[in-house]
């Protein structure tokens, strides 16, 4: 397991993202709407991990509720996993609650998160890649 990507949470990815491009020299962007998570999702791909940048795009996301409830910053940590599966039956085998299922994420990835209650304070995402990518 590694750190797949950090979250933060923006209110409009546009100026992040110049934001980021002012200070990262960042080959590889990848811009995704997520219809399911009510996000838009900006990857800036680095040497050896990512940044992801997320908008809300319905006043009812959850990514809306964080930044009216803490405004812009970290919203999670996420790892990859190699079987989400077993990586979450192991987590909930030692004491881990989880906010909803595995589902679908932005590029494909199955996903799902750690509640911070279970991870001292931290929403931790668990992500795995399609098998074709």
């Amino acid at each position: 397991m590694r750190v797949d990507h950090i979250a933060i949470a923006v209110k409009n990815v546009e100026e992040a993202l110049q934001n980021y491009r002012n200070i990262l020299n960042i080959d590889k962007i990848e811009i995704e709407e997520v219809p399911n998570e009510k996000v838009r999702v900006v990857m800036l791909n680095l040497e050896d991990t990512r940044i992801e940048l997320l908008e809300p795009t319905a006043d009812n996301s959850p990514i809306s509720k964080f930044l009216n409830e803490k405004g812009e910053g970290i919203h999670h940590i996420a790892i990859t996993a190699d079987n989400i599966e077993q990586d979450v039956a192991r987590a909930e085998k030692n004491g881990m609650r989880f906010l909803g299922g595995i589902r679908t994420g932005s590029y494909g990835r199955k996903i799902t998160f750690i509640h911070p209650k279970s991870l001292n304070g931290v929403l931790t995402e668990f992500c795995q890649s399609p098998p074709d990518s």
